[in-house]
């Protein structure tokens, strides 16, 4: 079993000062005329607010996800370092939101992202949606969805939180392109890294992370499997009454396969999802051989990210992070930031988390940078 440290992402020291006058309008109620005041918080959990905002200068809209450093009396500023490191590896990646800006003030530190206009992907596994999305378009953002997750298993890092709701998009109508957002419990994996966590949401945990078992790229697959199964069934696969009953449909692959369940999906699809989720991590296959699916060759959308050119120097895109208040979680990312062990293992020098950013804690607090910066 590793330390967090061993999974903890650090970036070279190559360094950005924040800028010293704010850029950004917040949307919100104290906004002026120049924006709607009806446009509120994206997302509001136990630990982050996201909230759109727009750039004075361009005029540009983002997404500004406001973490608190301190969670339940801990410390987390670490974490939050870590995830703005694995946003920077990504940085090339179109398939992750976008990193615009960091800011930091005594209480929070804020993540100017890419505003992912689209919402979640979520809302297209209701049911009362199930006649917007046909099974090419399903095709098609899975198909990008694994586009992200192999870059990102690329460079040794696994995201852990895989679901619906952690996958966004670039445009509602007409249907835009995934973006895949909260890294904030993605760990770096290596050869010499043997990862054991119990963490994530529980209807979308792996049978491997139940039963404390190691932690691999697979897990990740696990997750991809779910949506999958979401978007085309409209239902979830493995939810029950309880957390109980659903940790128990997890562990015993209960799956719902009827004719009547997939009475609108093909063959080809069904067999994408059960070669997914099998007990057994080591039969799940890879990110990448998942895109030479048959399911996955029927059409050509001219995917605008070929993987194969990309190496782990190139860096990625990043989108509103997300977060959820229901994450089930023992690991150093879920609002109780681990163990004194774990803590004293992630590096604190925040010169090493990223080659754009530098934090200084005795910069003003952002919001009294400039007085049209408004929230």
């Amino acid at each position: 079993m590793t330390t967090v440290m061993n999974c903890v992402v650090t970036v070279s020291d190559h360094r950005m000062t924040i800028r010293p006058h704010g850029d950004f309008l917040f949307k919100g109620m104290r906004t002026r005329t120049i924006i709607s005041d009806t446009l509120m918080n994206v997302f509001r959990g136990k630990f982050a607010v996201v909230r759109q905002c727009i750039s004075k200068s361009t005029g540009q809209e983002y997404a500004a996800k406001f973490l608190k450093k301190r969670r339940r009396g801990q410390d987390c500023r670490a974490e939050i370092l870590h995830e703005i490191a694995v946003l920077e590896l990504a940085k090339s990646c179109p398939r992750v939101i976008n990193l615009h800006e960091v800011y930091e003030n005594s209480s929070e530190i804020i993540l100017i992202l890419e505003y992912a206009a689209g919402g979640e992907i979520f809302n297209l596994c209701l049911p009362e949606l199930a006649e917007m999305v046909s099974e090419n378009d399903v095709i098609r953002l899975i198909k990008q969805i694994l586009e992200g997750v192999y870059y990102l298993h690329q460079n040794n890092i696994v995201h852990l939180d895989l679901k619906p709701q952690n996958i966004l998009l670039s445009s509602i109508y007409p249907l835009g392109d995934i973006k895949i957002v909260d890294f904030g419990m993605s760990r770096k994996i290596g050869n010499a890294c043997e990862l054991r966590e119990i963490m994530g949401t529980p209807e979308y945990l792996a049978p491997e992370i139940l039963n404390y078992d190691p932690i691999t790229t697979a897990t990740d697959m696990w997750n991809i499997g779910i949506i999958a199964y979401m978007l085309l069934t409209h239902t979830s696969p493995f939810v029950g009454e309880d957390n109980q009953e659903t940790y128990l449909n997890i562990s015993q692959v209960n799956v719902d396969y009827s004719e009547e369940t997939f009475s609108s999906v093909s063959q080809l699809a069904t067999d994408f999802i059960q070669c997914l989720l099998v007990k057994n991590p080591e039969k799940r296959p890879t990110a990448e051989s998942c895109l030479s699916h048959s399911w996955l060759q029927q059409w050509d959308f001219g995917s605008l990210f070929h993987p194969e050119e990309t190496s782990s120097s190139s860096q990625i895109q990043d989108h509103p992070v997300r977060s959820s208040e229901d994450k089930t979680s023992k690991s150093s990312c879920n609002g109780t930031c681990g163990d004194r062990e774990d803590k004293e293992n992630i590096p604190e020098d925040s010169s090493m988390v990223s080659k754009r950013f530098r934090f200084d804690d005795s910069l003003p607090n952002p919001h009294e940078l400039v007085p049209d910066l408004l929230c």
